[in-house]
């Protein structure tokens, strides 16, 4: 069953974001100095970005139900635009990234809930290893990027670059075709909102958490992508200190983790199930314990293949968890309702993580001990998983049970 024409639009507009935030991240990293920032303040650019994700997580999932997706994807992107011109005329760099980072809040929920309105649930796992592919793409040639335009020369256009991809990820909406799904309406009156879809929200929440397979895919999402983030300056740490390597080309070692998750992510969406999606879950417990012996390593051809394979257990793992919560989330929510309780509880873990990372790293904590502890708490994490999996086994996805929706 091919996938629609309006899917691959949204790959292209997804791709070209993703790449404008991360080649930003590593720009802004390597402005710090000039800005007079010490070096442990990068993880809390990350944190700073992510804070929208968790405080507005009901208004976001709401916004993306109220609206054709597309278009608010669209306003999304210029709000990250509006954020990049903001840091380029001498708002601090935090500030700028939150302001970004509510952008970027803004444009997940409507992203995957477009994805569960234009893909059949039965290609539900393939369209996840596109998005996750593509997303991986765009974290790849970004963190590249954004190595390459932080060489002294190039690093007066490195913003200007960046804005450029932000406007470009706003055009290529316009080829996003509308899914024919009716709108969710805000509530009226509007200056009641706020408390009502908070307490909707929670509503939501305790939907997905107390779901069987909604719980597990949650839990698992959750654990990847608070450990990838802190995973991203973790390597970045490891070799600028272990394998005395430059900011642009510790950069690159990113992008063999990100090389890593493709082969993953696309082995996943071709040979994963969505009734199988348990069976990935002991790549987290391999992920973890893969990161202790990657901190032993000193040389660079030694770290390639340990990268990569650190990349591939997490696109394994998180391409067949995400289908598995966007089905039982399309079931039992609406679509932008279940990804923002998503987006929240994984962003709530990326917070703490990076929270508990930057302060070691104030604390000057070696470099060993944490990417060791680290690793053995992830793979400690997935293995509770894997053993709550195999006690709950015995059936595939449920259907959502008749009646009416819970945030109504």
């Amino acid at each position: 069953m091919p996938m629609p024409r309006g899917f691959f639009w949204l790959l292209s507009a997804q791709f070209v974001s993703g790449l404008a935030d991360n080649a930003l991240l590593i720009v802004a990293i390597a402005h710090l100095p000039g800005w007079g920032l010490p070096a442990w303040v990068a993880p809390l650019l990350k944190l700073s970005f992510t804070l929208a994700y968790v405080g507005l997580a009901p208004l976001v999932g709401a916004l993306a139900d109220a609206a054709p997706k597309a278009r608010v994807m669209m306003a999304s992107n210029a709000l990250k635009a509006a954020g990049l011109v903001a840091l380029m005329a001498g708002l601090h760099p935090l500030a700028a990234f939150a302001v970004i980072g509510l952008g970027a809040a803004v444009y997940a929920p409507a992203k995957y809930g477009l994805v569960t309105e234009l893909a059949p649930s039965a290609r539900l796992v393939a369209a996840n290893g596109w998005l996750e592919v593509t997303m991986v793409g765009a974290i790849l040639l970004g963190t590249v990027a954004g190595g390459g335009l932080s060489v002294p020369g190039w690093l007066p256009l490195a913003m200007p670059a960046v804005l450029a991809l932000y406007t470009l990820a706003a055009m290529l909406n316009l080829g996003v075709p509308a899914s024919g799904r009716a709108v969710v309406l805000l509530p009226a009156p509007l200056h009641a909102a706020p408390r009502r879809l908070w307490r909707q929200f929670g509503v939501a929440q305790r939907t997905l958490w107390r779901d069987r397979e909604g719980a597990l895919s949650l839990a698992a999402t959750t654990l990847f992508w608070g450990a990838g983030a802190t995973m991203q300056f973790a390597v970045l740490r490891w070799a600028t200190e272990r394998l005395g390597l430059s900011l642009d080309r510790a950069a690159l070692l990113q992008a063999v983790v990100a090389v890593g998750v493709v082969v993953g992510a696309a082995a996943a969406g071709r040979w994963v199930p969505l009734h199988a999606a348990r069976r990935v879950l002991p790549c987290g417990v391999a992920l973890g314990l893969l990161v202790p012996v990657v901190a032993l390593v000193d040389s660079v051809a030694l770290a390639v293949p340990l990268l990569v394979a650190v990349g591939a257990m997490g696109g394994a793992l998180v391409v067949p968890m995400n289908a598995l919560l966007q089905h039982r989330g399309v079931q039992l929510l609406s679509p932008g309702r279940s990804i923002a309780v998503q987006n929240f509880n994984e962003n709530a873990s990326v917070l703490v993580m990076l929270a508990v990372y930057a302060a070691l790293g104030a604390l000057q904590v070696p470099l060993l001990p944490l990417m060791a502890g680290f690793g053995l708490v992830v793979a400690a994490a997935s293995a509770v998983l894997v053993s709550w999996s195999a006690g709950a086994a015995g059936s595939g996805p449920r259907p959502a049970a008749a009646g009416r929706r819970p945030w109504r």
